[in-house]
C-alpha cells in the first residue's frame, strides 16, 4: 500500500476529501458506531466518570468486533482522526456529555 492508496478522491470533482467530509460519509453509513459511543458514554457517567476518551471507546469497539466475528479477512476500520468529530457530535447532541471528552483540534 502506498500513500496514494490512502487518498480517497471525490469522484465528481477529482479532489481529495477533507477528514471532515470523510467523517460525514462514514458516520452516515455507520450510525451504529455513534449509537455504541453514546451507550458507552452513558455507562461512564453512570459509573461516576467525569472525564473520558472517545479514542478509548473506539479501541473497545474494534476489540469487541474482532472478538465476535470469525472472518479473518474482515477489518473493522474506524479512522482515529474521527475521534475528535465524534467527541464534538456526542457533546453537541447530548448536553449531559458536556465536558466528558477533552477536545483537541479537529483536523479537516
Amino acid at each position: 500500500m502506498t500513500l496514494l492508496d490512502l487518498i480517497e478522491p471525490d469522484v465528481v470533482t477529482s479532489r481529495v476529501l477533507s477528514t471532515r467530509e470523510k467523517f460525514c460519509i462514514f458516520h452516515s453509513a455507520n450510525p451504529q458506531v455513534f449509537r455504541e459511543l453514546e451507550r458507552m458514554a452513558r455507562a461512564m457517567l453512570r459509573r461516576g466518570r467525569t472525564k473520558s476518551s472517545v479514542k478509548m471507546c473506539l479501541e473497545v469497539l474494534r476489540w469487541d468486533y474482532y472478538m465476535t466475528h470469525n472472518d479473518p479477512n474482515s477489518d473493522y476500520k474506524i479512522n482515529n482522526s474521527y475521534a475528535s468529530f465524534y467527541s464534538r457530535l456526542l457533546m453537541d447532541t447530548y448536553p449531559e456529555f458536556e465536558g466528558l471528552f477533552e477536545l483537541r483540534s479537529a483536523h479537516d
